[in-house]
């Protein structure tokens, strides 16, 4: 059995992690921490999250010395703000664990990333180089050997999923510039309440507008730029996103199928849906799946791609990747 942390449990993808890893056969939960001041120490996160009482009661423990809590530790699952994944995880990987960061500090290896769109100067430029970006369907080899994944974001994944085999398969006209436009569930805010995701505030709105950390992460890992507007929609949870393309010179319908069922026939949580057949959220929510449907028209393709943002989106993906790394079957505790 691995011996697991969560790091930042409190949450809702905190929450999702604590499921999947209790209901895990080779994991075994021995920690859920908060930050020290956290107004959460010391509940159960069955009191947080009302669906877990019964099966996990554990308290929430203030993280306070990381080298001791990392003592205890195989595997430390961190759902934390970017900067405390930047001080941290470097202080776990010290221990010896195996880190599966969600949040964005080792994503992107790029000159002024890190203060052009996440405010702070990266002080680990060495884990940085070594971390594996963890989109599993296609770097499962990478992930099977990394000390550290960086677990992708939720807009990433839904985007990169779509369009990835057609530029693998050299079908797009790389000259223009994809456009992907996504809408998240408020879910994707974190728990933390303001009026800019308060449910009854929100209404279908654009935001970060040709700013959005996101958009140089998708572009990054698929080494095509794109415009990437993200939106925000007035349900709970899952992405859909909605992708338009423009095919290079004599790519046909046919070509562009069959570079998507290539790609994800064998994969057993990416759904090609099929051409002129569209994804939609009621059919990944709490689920671990990702669903692409796709049409073509002249010279374009419209892409559509549907995750639950909190499970593939997230946790569910980390989990994907901690049965990559450590040879488990593909599914454990996701489906």
């Amino acid at each position: 059995m691995l011996k697991t942390v969560i790091v930042g449990a409190s949450g809702y993808t905190g929450a999702e992690l604590t499921r999947m890893v209790h209901q895990h056969p080779s994991l075994e939960l021995v920690g859920l921490y908060v930050s020290a001041n956290s107004a959460d120490a010391g509940k159960p996160i069955s009191d947080l999250h009302g669906w877990l009482k019964g099966q996990v009661d554990a308290p929430l423990q203030p993280l306070k010395d990381v080298s001791e809590v990392g003592k205890k530790a195989d595997v430390v699952l961190l759902a934390t703000a970017h900067e405390v994944s930047h001080d941290i995880a470097p202080l776990f990987l010290e221990q010896q664990c195996t880190v599966m960061d969600l949040s964005g500090a080792f994503r992107v290896k790029g000159d002024n990333f890190y203060p052009d769109y996440y405010g702070f100067e990266h002080q680990h430029g060495e884990w940085l180089d070594k971390a594996v970006y963890g989109l599993a369907e296609w770097n499962e080899a990478e992930i099977a050997q990394a000390d550290l994944v960086a677990v992708p974001g939720c807009y990433p994944t839904a985007s990169q999923l779509a369009l990835k085999p057609l530029i693998e398969a050299g079908l797009l006209d790389g000259k223009q510039w994809p456009v992907i436009n996504a809408v998240s569930g408020v879910s994707g805010a974190g728990r933390k309440a303001s009026m800019a995701n308060s449910f009854c505030e929100v209404s279908l709105n654009a935001y970060g507008i040709f700013s959005h950390r996101h958009q140089p992460e998708i572009s990054a890992h698929l080494g095509q730029d794109v415009i990437f507007t993200p939106h925000l929609g007035n349900f709970k949870r899952g992405i859909l996103a909605t992708i338009t393309a423009k095919l290079a010179d004599g790519v046909t319908e046919a070509q562009v199928s069959e570079a998507l069922e290539n790609a994800y026939g064998d994969t057993p949580l990416v759904r090609a849906l099929g051409v002129n057949q569209s994804a939609k959220l009621q059919s990944v929510q709490q689920t671990g799946y990702c669903d692409i449907g796709w049409s073509v028209q002249g010279q374009h393709v419209i892409l559509t791609s549907a995750i639950d943002n909190l499970l593939k989106g997230a946790a569910s993906q980390a989990m994907q990747c901690i049965n990559i790394r450590f040879g488990f079957s593909p599914l454990t505790a996701i489906v």
